[in-house]
């Protein structure tokens, strides 16, 4: 179905890239839901003079607009109704927001966790139509985007660009066609072609927040987040009791060599990290983490020399705790290097938090990792203490706050 937009000059979208007008990045090509006309303005990252206290920009026939770089300003008609996320984190605030229902598929869904969400009642996805509908999986198609006909993309539209080999012009077309992008890739800042404003999560959830215009929801998680992070940052112990910690990468049950990450880069997949005040065990090595142009690993006769206190290691998290620690921890123990790390030989390696992480992830996984940090003080991860309310998190999530 083909949608003409207009910006306040009064030319069509089709002029605009007619006389070479918008790129990506200047102008954004705004979006709409469903089959009425929108409209778009120039693109920034801030509202104008109407906007309204919730952050959006309302017009006086209650259109609004959202502004997130690298998109700027995108205005709709009426409230999406179906929404496409790349990465778990978007889709995760999506369900937050308790708009898992429009959800009409997912770039990557194998890295999408919702095995949290069986702990919060009535709470819940359709993995089996995410699962079909993994336009990661399938490769990133315009054609797919096409057969999803969903009202907005949550999701970065450079990344498309540098990651999957579109043009501007392939986003401008599915914008036009389709459905407006909004979203940043917010999970790490190690790219360069990044070179727009970064978002922290709760910026980037107050941004699809106003998407899909749920300020209530979004404001109650956020005071939900901000006491249960205070709560735990005031029983942290001393900075000088607190361990340093080694972050890698590597998916096998017998791992013999990483990737390892540098816990400086501000991206939301190692938030917990920086709220618990935890060290990076690589500060003082010389050895940099993974970034777009280096790939580089470290073996256990390095990670000897470093010897951190504790191994974070991504790549596992369909495995329980138990079954990490019967698989990996044990691997490590009878191996004639890795069984001489101290961290080993205090069983202190543990399954390391997901690249995307959306607001339900990120208090389960800030959970999990105090206990793995600070187990005198929040008990072992292998426990049943909880330290956030459940049944509060799925009361935001189901309208009942």
């Amino acid at each position: 179905m083909s949608r003409e937009f207009t910006t306040d000059s009064g030319r069509t979208r089709r002029e605009y890239v007619k006389y070479g007008g918008v790129i990506l990045g200047g102008s954004l090509l705004a979006g709409c839901a469903g089959d009425s006309e929108s409209k778009t303005t120039s693109t920034t990252d801030a509202t104008d003079a109407t906007s309204s206290s919730d952050g959006t920009s309302k017009a006086e026939d209650e259109s609004y607009s959202v502004s997130m770089a690298p998109s700027g300003k995108v205005t709709f008609e009426s409230v999406p109704g179906k929404w496409v996320a790349y990465g778990g984190g978007y889709a995760d605030m999506g369900v937050a927001l308790g708009k898992a229902d429009g959800m009409t598929g997912i770039g990557g869904a194998a890295r999408y966790y919702t095995e949290f969400y069986d702990e919060l009642p009535g709470v819940s996805v359709d993995r089996k139509k995410l699962e079909n509908n993994d336009i990661g999986e399938a490769g990133m198609g315009k054609e797919l985007f096409y057969e999803l006909d969903s009202d907005v993309h949550v999701m970065d539209p450079k990344m498309l660009v540098n990651w999957f080999d579109w043009s501007e012009k392939d986003v401008e077309e599915i914008t036009k066609n389709v459905g407006p992008f909004v979203g940043n890739l917010i999970f790490r800042r190690e790219d360069e072609w990044h070179d727009y404003r970064y978002y922290t999560l709760y910026e980037a959830f107050e941004k699809i927040a106003q998407l899909f215009q749920e300020r209530e929801r979004y404001e109650a998680f956020e005071t939900l987040h901000d006491e249960f992070i205070a709560e735990i940052q005031s029983e942290l112990p001393s900075a000088d009791e607190r361990p340093n910690m080694l972050l890698v990468y590597e998916g096998s049950n017998e791992p013999v060599k990483f990737s390892p990450y540098r816990l400086n880069d501000k991206g939301t997949s190692k938030k917990q990290w920086r709220d618990l005040g935890v060290s990076d065990a690589l500060a003082s090595s010389g050895i940099d983490g993974i970034s777009t142009t280096d790939r580089g690993r470290i073996d256990y006769e390095t990670m000897l020399e470093i010897d951190p206190d504790v191994i974070m290691l991504r790549a596992h998290e369909r495995q329980s705790a138990t079954e990490f620690r019967n698989t990996v921890l044990e691997f490590m123990r009878n191996h004639p290097v890795a069984s001489e790390l101290t961290a080993v030989q205090n069983g202190r390696v543990y399954r390391g938090g997901y690249l995307y992480q959306g607001p339900i992830h990120n208090l389960f996984l800030t959970e999990r990792a105090a206990k793995q940090l600070y187990p005198d003080t929040f008990g072992d991860v292998t426990g049943d203490d909880e330290l956030f309310d459940r049944q509060r998190v799925a009361d935001i999530v189901n309208g009942d706050f």
